[in-house]
């Protein structure tokens, strides 16, 4: 994806597909109430049609309420909802996701996603999800922060693949040998964080970059992501900031200026580092 004709309607196929927008909004650490309904409203009057949850962020019913209130129709909308720690394991998997569907106001999500490799449990459950899209529940299962250990064992012991693998990924985690084997393996990585919660926006390289483009640092960083072939969901509440992050399909960042970018991998991680989990 390094072309600059793309936009916020393209979308990549998944490996059973289904198609996927390369787009969305992000919803971890919005309330369950007026924040996340204002900014999942505003972001599908916008044009985004990919959004982003979770049982854990606890605002699934705030999600469910702007998609009825939006006036989109359901089938535009691509809904991803995530499995949490303690729902692991066969029968608990079955009924989180029903719960999920509940809080939505759904019948089905487009993609469900483990949202942590728990041990000994992660194998079991991923049996379940295969369950849940046999069912219909959802049209598209993965995993959120898998190492590629993680997914070989998951590899090894189901003959699905999973759709997606959501990670945290921006220049200062580029995960390069993660990216390789998912592609090898058909596997879409989608970036979270990609902003990296605005720890590196002024950062004197990313700057330079920026203003050779006439762009803003944060457009640089989704752009970055999406010329890597990932999925970007970058999380924001305000309008302003919902509008902004669309406004990277009218420029490519040059190959020169990618391989800066790419230099600038500290293994900066924000959120959980999963490379310890056995």
């Amino acid at each position: 994806m390094t072309e600059s004709k793309i936009n916020l309607s393209t979308k990549v196929r998944l490996n059973n597909g289904v198609e996927m927008p390369i787009l969305g909004l992000g919803t971890w650490q919005l309330n369950n109430g007026k924040e996340t309904e204002e900014a999942v409203l505003c972001a599908l009057k916008t044009g985004y049609r990919l959004i982003d949850t979770a049982h854990i962020y606890g605002n699934e019913e705030s999600v469910g309420r702007a998609i009825k209130k939006s006036g989109v129709p359901r089938e535009e909308i691509f809904i991803t909802t995530k499995l949490w720690n303690s729902d692991h394991g066969y029968k608990a998997a079955i009924a989180a996701c029903e719960i999920s569907l509940q809080r939505l106001g759904l019948s089905y999500v487009d993609l469900y996603l483990i949202h942590w490799p728990v041990t000994s449990l992660r194998n079991e459950t991923w049996k379940a999800m295969e369950t849940l899209l046999e069912e219909g529940k959802c049209r598209a299962i993965g995993v959120s922060n898998y190492t590629i250990q993680h997914l070989e064992e998951l590899l090894n012991g189901s003959p699905i693949i999973p759709a997606v693998n959501q990670v945290e990924f921006n220049p200062y985690l580029y995960q390069r040998d993660l990216l390789e084997f998912c592609c090898s393996c058909r596997i879409q990585l989608e970036a979270y964080s990609p902003l990296t919660k605005k720890l590196k926006l002024n950062e004197p390289e990313l700057v330079l970059i920026a203003r050779k483009y006439y762009k803003s640092t944060a457009q640089i960083l989704i752009r970055w992501v999406l010329q890597r072939g990932l999925v970007a969901i970058p999380k924001s509440s305000r309008e302003e900031n919902i509008r902004d992050n669309t406004d990277v399909f009218d420029f490519a960042i040059s190959p020169e200026d990618m391989r800066s970018l790419d230099s600038l991998s500290e293994g900066l991680r924000i959120g959980w580092d999963p490379s310890a989990v056995e």
